[in-house]
Parts: structure tokens; C-alpha cells; sequence
């Protein structure tokens, strides 16, 4: 697997046949089988898939956050490495080639960015839009892979592409969940072994029909901290606190989940 920064790609990129069709996999790494999931689908759907690992400082709206946020790019490369495909590549930006601004010019969203996680985490979703672009340009990808697991951050991103006119396919693919049903995160290994055996209890009352007075109290019993539980377009979103460890989920209320 050839490991690339956005300049040696671009110039990669020129020289292919334009025949050739590229699928992209944006990461901030800690991978896990939910990335694996998306790449897998991409391998199998395009002649190129290109995985790009950047943890985007922008997009944290707390500086704790990003400074814990996992770092584990040598496991990541072998990860990746074991798909053992001549068709994988790996965008590894830097800081000062992706944000040759500085983060001057940013895209927002005034809608449905502003509530859910932009209710309680400000100019997040700014950080989210404006690193997704930039890296969409950069593959020249015609189609690109993200799970539903934030399906707030997929709806902006169809949402973004459809406005700017970006000639490229979002693809929607399902939330990867452990045996326990807690959905993958690369934020999961942060959480300590007793927090990683309550962390299910939030799936579990998304499944059931309680009002966010009845999820607090519930979650509440199990070290969990609610900070929403809502209902928009027939899908229920949560986010909830485990020590320092945010964690996000959500379903379709129209199927039905086994607990």
C-alpha cells in the first residue's frame, strides 16, 4: 500500500486514466471494523479506493477532546495493509497543506447543523464540512464512503455536496455494532473496562420508548450522562457523556432493533 501527502496524490492522480473509477474513505483513524466495513465496500465497488487518516483539529470544540482523541496511525497503516489489495492508497495530509489558510475560509450550514451535536458543540460542524470538501476535491473520487453511525454529519455532507455541485456519489453504510450492540467508535477505546460494560445501556434506551426525563434517569444509574435524545425525520438520535468519553448513536424508529 503506497502512502501518499496531498501533493504526491494530486500528481498521482493526473497521471491515471481517467477511465478509472476512485472511491474515497475519509478517516480520523483508530480504525476499526466500521472503517474496515466502508473500505471493503469501496474495494469492491471501484478500481481505486484511496483512505485518507487526519485528525482534523477544526472540527473539536474542545481542546482536551482533540488532544485524547486516539492516536494509532502505525496500527492503522497495518490494518490497512492486511487487505492485502494493490488497489488500496493512503492519504496521510499535514496541517499546513490541508489549511494553507489557516482555517480563514470555512463552510457552514445554518439549518440542521445548529441542532443535535451543533446544539452542544459549537462551530463543529463548520470544521466537519470544511475538511470534507477540501478532501473530496483533493481524491477526485467519484464516489465516497461514510457509516450512518453519525447520521447527522452524513445528511450535511449529501447535503453540502448536492449545494456546491461536487460531481461525486455519497454512499450511506450501515452502523457496525459490537455483539452488545454498542456501535463502533474509534472513541471507544478510550472508555476504561467498567465504562466499556455500561457504554451499551445507551443503545438500549434508544431502543425503547422513553421520554429524554426517563433515558436520564435510566442512563443516570449507570454513570452515563444524557445529553440529548430526539426524534427528527423518523430517526432517533442520542449522545451521552461516559467520564470524558462522548458517545453518539442513533436508528431508523421505522425497523426494528434487537437488543
Amino acid at each position: 500500500m503506497k502512502t501518499f501527502n496531498i501533493s504526491e496524490w494530486i500528481k498521482f492522480r493526473s497521471n491515471l486514466s481517467k477511465d478509472l473509477s476512485i472511491g474515497f474513505v475519509p478517516t480520523m483513524g483508530a480504525l476499526h471494523e466500521g472503517h474496515l466495513s466502508l473500505v471493503k465496500q469501496s474495494l469492491l465497488e471501484n478500481e481505486i479506493t484511496l483512505v485518507s487518516i487526519y485528525i482534523n483539529p477544526t472540527q473539536f470544540d474542545n481542546s482536551s477532546d482533540f488532544k485524547n482523541y486516539p492516536h494509532h496511525l502505525e496500527s492503522d497503516i497495518s490494518i490497512l495493509e492486511s487487505l492485502s489489495s494493490d488497489n488500496l492508497f493512503l492519504l496521510i495530509p499535514e496541517y499546513k497543506d490541508i489549511y494553507p489558510d489557516d482555517y480563514a475560509f470555512k463552510v457552514s450550514e445554518n439549518n440542521f447543523s445548529r441542532i443535535l451535536c451543533g446544539k452542544f458543540r459549537k462551530g463543529h460542524f463548520d470544521g466537519v464540512l470544511t475538511i470534507v470538501l477540501k478532501l473530496l476535491n483533493i481524491s477526485g473520487a467519484q464516489k465516497a464512503y461514510f457509516g450512518e453511525k453519525d447520521f447527522q454529519q452524513l445528511t450535511l455532507i449529501k447535503d453540502m455536496v448536492h449545494a456546491f455541485f461536487v460531481p461525486i456519489k455519497i454512499i450511506a453504510c450501515p452502523i457496525v455494532r459490537e455483539q452488545d450492540g454498542l456501535a463502533m467508535s474509534s472513541r471507544n477505546k478510550r472508555l476504561s473496562e467498567e465504562q466499556r460494560r455500561q457504554a451499551p445501556e445507551i443503545y438500549k434506551v434508544l431502543n425503547q420508548n422513553l421520554n429524554k426525563e426517563k433515558a436520564e434517569q435510566y442512563l443516570h444509574q449507570y454513570g452515563i450522562d444524557l445529553e440529548y435524545l430526539e426524534l427528527h425525520n423518523n430517526r432517533k438520535y442520542i449522545a451521552a457523556n461516559i467520564g470524558e468519553v462522548r458517545l453518539i448513536d442513533n436508528i431508523d424508529v421505522k425497523e426494528e432493533h434487537k437488543l
